[in-house]
């Protein structure tokens, strides 16, 4: 009988032990998290400081646009404003409606676009124009710009 209440007390102080690291492991977990808690938060406030910007004076020089490519072409204004003497095309196309959307999103960023009809090797080629100018340097200029965004931009002298 003695030896059948030491297996049952043996038996029983397992699960105890379990028990109490169970609540030792709660016990740290909720101390942790009331210190992350209540850490205080501290702030320090200084007096305005007055800052006076600088500009940097930066002088760029004047662009040389006098041996930028121009090609010549005879073109007729399909739709849009006249042509000036040097024009920014931003898009070739054989099919007259491709040109037209092209010319389409360019309005709407403000450009005033111009679509433009040429005959090369007996076949019509509509070109969509962007900008256009009286001079050279203003077309070239121009067409930096917008070489990031359409790349392959040329300059066309009209006829």
């Amino acid at each position: 009988m003695g030896a059948a209440i030491c297996a049952v007390f043996a038996m029983t102080s397992c699960k105890s032990k379990e028990s109490a690291y169970k609540k030792a492991y709660e016990k740290a977990k909720a101390q942790q998290e009331n210190v992350v808690n209540t850490t205080p938060v501290t702030t320090q406030q200084t007096a305005p400081v007055a800052v006076t910007p600088t500009v940097p004076v930066t002088t760029t020089p004047a662009a040389d646009y006098s041996n930028v490519t121009v090609r010549t072409e005879n073109v007729s204004l399909v739709n849009g404003a006249p042509l000036k003497a040097y024009s920014v095309v931003v898009g070739s196309f054989s099919v007259q409606s491709n040109a037209s959307a092209l010319s389409n999103v360019l309005a709407g960023k403000g450009y005033t676009p111009r679509v433009v009809k040429a005959v090369v090797n007996g076949a019509d080629w509509y070109r969509v124009i962007a900008t256009s100018y009286d001079t050279k340097a203003e077309a070239a200029q121009s067409r930096a710009a917008l070489e990031g965004q359409y790349a392959g931009a040329w300059l066309l002298y009209q006829k």
